[in-house]
């Protein structure tokens, strides 16, 4: 579940979801309020064991508005709930690197942003013990940038980054499936 880094995955590397049995629910430019809104439809109607919610990039770049860090917190928050609710874990991850949104460049500090939803993104699911994929980790320069070799351009990932996501998240698919057998 997710915005155009979930949709674009799923068609540039859709061997490694139909492999898995993953489908990709992601719709470009999307903030969490408008993901949170097709949620029923694109996750729960489906009926999947675990979603996976990567969420937050385009609440930083302003898409629909200023919106605090908080709510975008509360709008990730409100899916995880509605999936435990019908019986889907959820899994939740940091929001990518990008220190520059070439369609919203006046956007101040995403970096330091983006940084700080993702500390509460990660207290979030430590509290909830809800499981947590930190892609931001794996990608990111001290700048909190993402790594020049691995984007395209600033903020949209090219087939390199997908290759990471798969390494960073597989490990922790396959635990929570293993265990839902």
């Amino acid at each position: 579940m997710g915005n155009s880094i979930t949709d674009y995955w799923a068609k540039r590397d859709s061997a490694f979801f139909e492999a898995n049995g993953y489908v990709g629910r992601g719709i470009s430019g999307q903030t969490t309020s408008e993901m949170l809104v097709r949620f029923r439809r694109d996750v729960i109607d489906l009926h999947p064991r675990v979603v996976v919610i990567l969420a937050g990039t385009n609440d930083v770049a302003e898409n629909n508005g200023k919106i605090r860090l908080e709510n975008a917190l509360g709008n990730i928050q409100s899916m995880c709930e509605l999936a435990r609710a019908n019986k889907i874990t959820p899994v939740v991850c940091s929001v990518l690197p990008c220190d520059l949104f070439h369609w919203r460049k006046e956007i101040e500090e995403p970096a330091k942003k983006i940084i700080e939803l993702n500390a509460m993104i990660r207290d979030y699911a430590k509290r909830e013990k809800i499981a947590y994929v930190d892609y931001h980790s794996a990608m990111a320069k001290p700048d909190g940038a993402m790594v020049a070799s691995l984007t395209y351009p600033h903020s949209h990932p090219s087939a390199a980054v997908y290759r990471v996501m798969e390494s960073v998240v597989q490990p922790v698919l396959q635990k929570i499936l293993k265990s839902k057998k």
